[in-house]
């Protein structure tokens, strides 16, 4: 029986209703896309910010070297231990939620660090700013993942890693025009009470535009794996923080052994808990995935090799040089615009040609710029100019923006759903497990370079020293990750947008299942 207008013209109503509302839905999660983002290039720029700042905060407060090395080091302490946490919490209680928890206490610790009335406050209100980033971040990826479909996250997640890109190298242009400016008189200040406005404004944006989403089966909080995991990371991380403090105690060495057996005692719990009730901290399974352990510990390293690199560089820069905090941030803007232009290139064009070969290029584009650099600072000496620095800065910066930016996609391409927030908090965690890695073996790579006592003469050229000292520990990690990439599957196979590194080895059936393609 052939339709009537009736019929036609219900059936053209009912297409219409439906386009808008794909439409409206497809507008929303891009908006949702905007807020998350900016969320976490605000986290970004303010763990490189305060470096920057370092002089401002001890002629302000009179805080000793240590009080400020907490500045940084304790919001790294906090980021690292809650952020498996955080990433599950919202698995179980939903990632908007706990993103907009999350973000408003971010923005309310800042204005708190902004407002510290000595270096004791303002150490304790970067843990706790450390705490709520820590459950902002893991919804982050979480709300990426579970909101657009997987041939949609190649792109996606190229923004994303164009943003971590961004973020992380602008921290110290944006502290050094905030130090300099003295707005108001409040020297260092602004560099925290800038995230007021933008987290205010995520904060009411994210409560209209990013939906809810939550396991797809029902979760408990284990909470003996919560305690588990914060003692291994705390006795691991702590002595790194702290350890050049202390003059690198018998304690700390034997903290950071002790925290293998309680990592042991935490994966075994993990493994009745997933038995009992099928709600572990961390699924275990996803260490089945083949791309999701090469990724993380792709990660570790490569993060090792940027804690390293953007603290001592600032140190040679600020101390050894003598240069303003102005003329060291500007010195990183063609980094800046290398990274973001390489990681838009990277996903969108290179990737899905070329597979696990770019992220390898990466890696080795960023160790040719070390050389180049190691090549300058021997050459030019502590007369160095920003524009000979300028070549080393634009190759690393080529190189780290085609690492960064599918190596998300990499680590998440297989991961299901419901476990979107324990991988998120994975993610994220091994990130700033080896952060707090290489600014450890800074004591060792740069500190370690250094006689005890320096004249002031000859501190350009013992900085100077100790600089190229430390970026040949960098050349050395960065050849280790490429190593390492060997492990991650060559090339993409399906739609269009899943990255080199995102399938499963040996276990295409599984994504099949999920209706996802594999990567072989």
């Amino acid at each position: 029986m052939p339709p009537t207008v009736v019929d036609v013209q219900q059936t053209s109503e009912a297409g219409e209703e439906y386009r808008m509302s794909t439409a409206g839905g497809d507008r929303r999660r891009w908006i949702a896309l905007a807020i998350v983002m900016v969320a976490s290039f605000m986290d970004l720029v303010d763990v490189t910010i305060v470096n920057i700042a370092i002089p401002s905060i001890q002629a302000d407060t009179g805080a000793s070297f240590g009080a400020v090395q907490w500045v940084t080091g304790g919001y790294a302490l906090a980021f690292a231990i809650g952020l498996i946490t955080g990433g599950r919490l919202g698995d179980v209680h939903g990632r908007r939620r706990l993103f907009l928890i999350g973000i408003g206490g971010f923005t309310l610790a800042s204005a708190l660090c902004g407002l510290a009335s000595g270096p004791e406050m303002l150490v304790a209100m970067r843990v706790f700013q450390g705490g709520t980033a820590a459950l902002m971040v893991p919804q982050v990826l979480s709300i990426i993942h579970a909101s657009f479909p997987a041939e949609e996250r190649g792109k996606v997640f190229g923004m994303f890693g164009a943003v971590v890109g961004l973020g992380a190298v602008s921290g110290p242009m944006i502290g050094a025009l905030l130090t300099e400016g003295d707005l108001f008189g409040l020297a260092w200040r602004p560099i925290f009470l800038i995230n007021l406005p933008v987290g205010i404004a995520g904060l009411l944006l994210g409560r209209r535009f990013i939906d809810e989403s939550k396991a797809d089966r029902a979760l408990k909080l284990d909470l003996v794996g919560v305690l588990l995991a914060s003692l291994a990371l705390l006795m691991l991380i702590y002595p790194l923080t702290h350890g050049r403090e202390a003059g690198w105690p018998l304690w700390g060495y034997l903290s950071m052994a002790g925290s293998l057996p309680v990592f042991a005692l935490f994966v075994a719990y993990e493994k009745v808990k997933t038995r009992r009730d099928g709600s572990p901290l961390v699924e275990l399974s996803l260490f089945r995935v083949r791309s999701f352990v090469a990724g993380i510990a792709v990660q570790t390293a490569f993060n090792v090799a940027l804690g390293i690199f953007f603290l001592v560089w600032t140190l040679y820069m600020q101390l050894g040089l003598g240069w303003s905090p102005l003329k060291a941030g500007a010195t990183g803007i063609p980094f800046s615009l290398a990274v973001s232009t390489a990681a838009g290139l990277s996903v969108q064009k290179l990737v899905p040609r070329f597979g696990r070969r770019v992220l390898q290029a990466g890696a080795l584009l960023m160790l040719v710029g070390v050389l180049l650099y190691l090549a300058a600072a021997d050459r030019y000496g502590t007369g160095i100019a920003p524009w000979q620095m300028a070549l080393p800065l634009i190759v690393m910066g080529l190189g780290m923006g085609l690492v960064v930016a599918p190596i998300t996609d990499a680590v998440l391409a297989q991961v299901p759903r419901d476990q979107a927030g324990s991988a998120s908090g994975l993610i994220n965690t091994v990130q700033q497990v080896g952060n707090a890695l290489g600014l450890g073996l800074v004591s060792v790579a740069f500190f370690g370079a250094m006689d005890d006592r320096v004249a002031p003469e000859a501190v350009g050229t013992a900085f100077g020293g100790a600089f190229v000292h430390a970026m040949w520990w960098v050349a050395g990690v960065l050849a280790v990750v490429f190593l390492l990439m060997f492990a991650l599957p060559k090339r993409r196979a399906g739609a269009a947008g899943v990255v080199a590194g995102g399938g499963v080895e040996g276990g295409v059936e599984g994504a099949a299942d999920r209706r996802e393609p594999a990567l072989v």
